[in-house]
């Protein structure tokens, strides 16, 4: 028979000091454990099956030698049923994981997307996705735990403030985002069952049908094409940074942030050219832009401030956001009272079709209908100057070239109408001579 330990008294427990294992008997294989240190703790030895273990039952005196006797019976008798306690402990360590994992909140499933996908995006597009977010999702569900979040709450924050309907571009991005982010979340075992974003078969007959109408693209206001030519005199006359890089982004066609951002090791002033890396376009591709004789004059005239940024402002960082929408401003301000005082209309520099001011991204606009209107150049072509996709995936794979001396021609042409009012014939080669 096994030899059976001597039970010992809590006043036994508490005197032994040195470090070594002591059977304290009441209950077989139960041990109390003393370190180096002196520290002491509980522990029982018994045989799972063919496996022997050792399991810890707390440290002394948090647990009392009662407490620890009473463990160890409980202990023993889940052994006689059948029942590892090591593997028991191990899954509900695991479940209590998995429940705190399960516990993310929507506002941190989002940081965890963007850090593994904003790389991915372009700078306008991952600051696009952060600002919706953060202005139309977060502050309905940014703090609810993931798998709480019912299609419900997504329906109430599209129709809060009649979302939906009066901004649906940004509305039907801001939906697609939060499907994208609990799409992640379920994928990662933070939520179970069917994503309450999803728009087929889920919130498309939860959300109001919209015409054509409501959910047609809000263009930006842009001038006509008449006008640019006086606006571009108006505007030389303008001094400062910001209308140095508002006439620039005229004359080179492109987005706002684009000339905001240029660097002078953009700029090949030889090959007349500006190559804007991929991480500044909205496409996420690089873009060349072939510069008229009038940006490169303009560039030429600038007086090269330390620094990289070609339009630096204050503390030789980039200009503000809104600097050259505050120039379009202050010159329609003071053009409609020229024209109340000569008994004219006071127009100004609005748009006639949108009856708002002309903004700096509606230029793009402008120079679109001007070569479409007043010049024979392609329509791929115009549109490569834009730095739009052109044609379907197959016909973009075959399209290797970026058509930069023909664009350089588009480009003369536009900046010799943005400075004498008008456009230099098309130069466009007959197929049959370019077979020949």
């Amino acid at each position: 028979m096994p030899k059976i330990a001597k039970e010992l008294s809590a006043k036994a427990v508490r005197d032994l000091k040195s470090p070594g294992m002591y059977s304290v008997g009441g209950v077989p294989g139960l041990k109390l454990q003393i370190a180096p240190s002196g520290a002491k703790s509980w522990l029982l030895r018994v045989k799972v099956g063919d496996r022997r273990r050792e399991i810890g039952l707390g440290g002394f005196p948090g647990v009392t030698l009662a407490e620890a006797r009473e463990e160890a019976r409980e202990t023993r008798a889940k052994v006689r049923q059948g029942i590892d306690p090591v593997e028991e402990r191990r899954a509900i360590r695991q479940r209590l994981k998995d429940e705190q994992a399960r516990r993310l909140t929507f506002e941190q499933a989002f940081e965890r997307v963007m850090a593994n996908d904003g790389p991915s995006f372009s700078e306008s597009h991952r600051k696009q996705w952060r600002r919706s977010v953060e202005l139309h999702a977060l502050p309905h569900i940014g703090s609810m735990p993931v798998d709480e979040i019912q299609m419900r709450h997504i329906e109430e924050l599209l129709l809060a403030d009649d979302f939906w309907r009066e901004h649906n571009k940004t509305a039907r991005d801001v939906r697609n985002r939060i499907e994208r982010v609990l799409d992640w979340a379920t994928a990662g075992g933070h939520r179970e069952g069917d994503n309450p974003a999803r728009l087929r078969g889920g919130l498309k007959e939860r959300l109001p049908k919209l015409s054509k109408l409501d959910t047609a693209p809000k263009h930006y206001a842009a001038l006509p094409i008449d006008l640019v030519p006086s606006f571009m005199a108006d505007l030389r006359e303008r001094g400062g940074m910001p209308a140095r890089c508002l006439e620039f982004q005229i004359l080179t066609g492109v987005r706002p942030n684009e000339a905001r951002g240029a660097l002078w090791s953009e700029i090949d002033f030889k090959a007349g050219t500006w190559t804007i890396p991929a991480g500044r376009m909205k496409a996420g591709r690089e873009h060349r832009v072939a510069l008229s004789k009038e940006a490169l004059a303009l560039l030429g005239g600038l007086p090269r401030e330390p620094g990289e940024l070609v339009f630096p402002g204050n503390s030789r960082r980039m200009i503000g956001i809104n600097s050259t929408r505050t120039i379009i401003g202050r010159m329609h301000t003071e053009r409609a009272k020229e024209q109340e005082a000569a008994g004219e209309e006071p127009t100004g520099y609005k748009d006639p079709k949108a009856g708002t001011i002309a903004t700096p991204h509606g230029f793009r606009s402008s120079f679109r209908d001007f070569a479409g209107e007043r010049t024979s150049y392609p329509v791929h072509v115009i549109e490569m100057a834009l730095a739009h996709s052109v044609g379907d995936a197959t016909q973009a794979a075959y399209a290797r070239g970026d058509l930069l001396e023909k664009r350089r021609q588009l480009m003369d042409a536009w900046g010799k109408f943005c400075k004498e009012g008008e456009a230099a014939p098309a130069v466009v080669t007959p197929i049959r001579a370019q077979e020949g």
